[in-house]
């Protein structure tokens, strides 16, 4: 993993910064909350006035004007990606593989309801069977594979409505 992040402003702004763009911010703690930071000769005040850790979410207040600022690292994306977000798992609404492998059991059809941690499909995989349960209650909306087909990582496996 590199020591790259994903920054998303108001989400409304994304860009991407790295480690050394961060080391190379001219920035003076106030106090532990306040910082005076200088960034092309101009000056800024930063507050940062509340900060969600789990969710990796702050509202910071940048010359009276507050952001809502989420900070994302390369594991944070690919978790992402995957669709298992720490503290969002009732928000799943869709399943990838997160390796390559072969569909052995589908326990599930299109438009039935499931109950969290029912079990879906099972995945061999490197010689292993793994089994893929329910994130949340819902309904079925697609099956994406079948019984015996060679999937690929990231590939959709199951997508809820």
């Amino acid at each position: 993993m590199s020591d790259s992040y994903k920054v998303n402003v108001n989400d409304s702004f994304s860009f991407d910064i790295n480690k050394e763009q961060v080391s190379q911010l001219d920035a003076v703690g106030l106090d532990s909350n306040s910082f005076h930071i200088l960034q092309e000769n101009k000056p800024y005040k930063a507050e940062v006035i509340s900060t969600d850790f789990n969710q990796k979410k702050y509202t910071v207040k940048v010359n009276n004007n507050s952001y809502t600022v989420a900070i994302a690292d390369d594991l944070d994306v690919l978790i992402k990606e995957m669709g298992f977000e720490v503290g969002l798992t009732k928000q799943v609404n869709f399943i990838k593989a997160p390796m390559p492998g072969l569909i052995l059991e589908i326990s599930v059809v299109v438009g039935q309801a499931v109950l969290e941690n029912d079990n879906l499909i099972i995945l061999g995989a490197m010689k292993m069977e793994n089994s893929f349960l329910s994130p949340r209650d819902g309904i079925i909306k697609t099956i994406s594979v079948v019984i015996g087909d060679a999937v690929d990582k990231g590939q959709l496996l199951v997508e809820f409505e």
